[in-house]
């Protein structure tokens, strides 16, 4: 069965810089890597696959023979005969596969078939006496990781550490991670070189930490922003008042201004959290619930029954139920 082309292999044009060979190897060798795809045969018959045609292609030499000739070229007999003209070189002969490296194997001075002029333009004269030397083991870097760590809310504003076991494929590590202020449900922290060891001398891969929020008690977080709701008496919220308001940074005095309704937000700038990467943090929003008694003794009723007669106003009027029909 007739080899496939390299560039379609690493899945790149014949125009293709070293850069984008590279940056198309390591992806495919990343992912049909034995140790990513154990027992696995046809992953493993494609990791040879792409290794060879990046062997070839991101050697500038080869890759100039291969742009020439194709596969021929690495193959055990080639130049033998029919090839550039009886009498174009000084000598003639074959590349043959031995001792670890192609090499070739001249069959004496002025033999036909074989441009010796143009494979020396191509490898220098060295070339031919060492022969294509196979590299050693290609370096691959190690997989990232992925853990998922579980915080309260206040370990996400102010900060924290924690420590973890990691496991990876041929060891376990207990590593003490930094969780900065400011995280959030799903910010993921980066911990470089604490992922899977590399391959061949090449370097580890990064762990990252996936942060997860417990839910709180009076705090509720959207993005940078907390809210929070703060019960106050129907007389606090018709003739104003100063009410106390955990925060972020503490207790501060809050003014409900006269005639705050249930449900209106105030805003206290600033005391919200920080932000992750630096930056303004956000807000704490203090939503109103109205609360009124549940049991009236005669003089209270008569007070309540005054404010109705001074404010007869309908807070419904506004309230509209045309456009549904009856069933």
């Amino acid at each position: 069965m007739a080899k496939r082309d390299f560039y379609e292999i690493l899945g790149v044009p014949r125009s293709a810089s070293d850069k984008e060979i590279k940056k198309a190897y390591r992806r495919l060798a990343r992912k049909y890597h034995p140790d990513v795809n154990p027992g696995d045969k046809t992953a493993e018959a494609k990791f040879k696959e792409v290794s060879e045609a990046h062997e070839i292609l991101s050697d500038p030499k080869k890759k100039e023979m291969y742009n020439r000739f194709g596969h021929q070229a690495f193959e055990a007999g080639f130049g033998e005969g029919g090839f550039g003209g009886a009498g174009q070189g000084p000598r003639s002969g074959s590349f043959k596969f031995k001792d670890g490296a192609f090499r070739f194997e001249t069959s004496g001075q002025g033999g036909p078939g074989f441009d010796y002029d143009m494979f020396r333009d191509i490898f220098g004269e060295s070339g031919f006496g060492e022969g294509f030397r196979q590299r050693g083991p290609v370096a691959h870097r190690g997989e990232d990781l992925s853990h998922e760590v579980e915080i309260d809310l206040e370990d996400a504003i102010y900060g924290t550490s924690v420590q973890l076991s990691i496991r990876r494929s041929n060891r376990t590590e207990t590593i003490s991670i930094k969780i900065p202020p400011g995280a959030d449900e799903g910010s993921r922290i980066r911990v470089a070189g604490k992922g899977e060891e590399g391959s061949g001398g090449g370097p580890a891969g990064d762990l990252y930490i996936v942060t997860r929020l417990r839910s709180h008690a009076f705090f509720e977080r959207k993005g940078n922003d907390l809210y929070c709701t703060m019960p106050v008496t129907a007389s606090e919220a018709a003739l104003g008042a100063k009410v106390e308001v955990p925060t972020t940074a503490g207790v501060v005095t809050l003014t409900v201004p006269p005639g705050t309704q249930s449900g209106q937000k105030l805003r206290l700038k600033g005391k919200g959290v920080p932000a992750m990467k630096g930056g303004t943090p956000g807000d704490q929003y203090v939503v109103i619930s109205i609360t009124v008694p549940r049991k009236l003794d005669a003089r209270t009723e008569e007070l309540f029954r005054e404010i109705k007669r001074l404010h007869p106003e309908n807070p419904r009027q506004e309230i509209s139920f045309r456009g549904f029909r009856k069933r």
